[in-house]
């Protein structure tokens, strides 16, 4: 069955990464698919991150995480998209992501995880395949 609205993603930038190119680029490549994107822009807080997937209603709560803090920045998202009973939506992460922080993203709850070498198309088609 197909939606009838577009899906809606959430990009965010957490905490002091200063470096946004790559988010662009996924945003650029989200918005060419037919998606809506939510961009916040840089050095957002798990607060502020929440709060926006909340009011927005969002489908995707994604990440983009160059900085290397996104183990404890997704350990304090989490716990506040789960009192805002956003456990429901998918939960994306891509960037520097060391492979030995895999098991605990996924621990964490973010089924999609995407290392910077990852291919457009395929967080593209991740998104299509997990959100209904």
């Amino acid at each position: 069955m197909t939606r009838s609205t577009p899906i809606k993603v959430l990009l965010a930038k957490p905490g002091l990464d200063g470096h946004d190119q790559g988010a662009k680029v996924v945003a650029r490549a989200m918005l060419d698919a037919g998606f809506e994107v939510i961009y916040t822009g840089l050095r957002q807080t798990p607060e502020a991150v929440a709060r926006i997937a909340e009011q927005e209603d969002v489908d995707v709560v994604a990440l983009s995480s160059m900085a290397g803090s996104h183990i404890p920045f997704c350990e304090k998202l989490r716990e506040l998209l789960l009192k805002s009973e956003l456990d429901d939506r998918l939960w994306l992460i891509g960037g520097n992501l060391p492979k030995q922080d895999h098991p605990r993203l996924r621990e964490l709850g973010f089924t999609g995880i995407f290392p910077s070498s990852s291919k457009l198309d395929d967080i593209v088609n991740f998104i299509r395949t997990n959100v209904s």
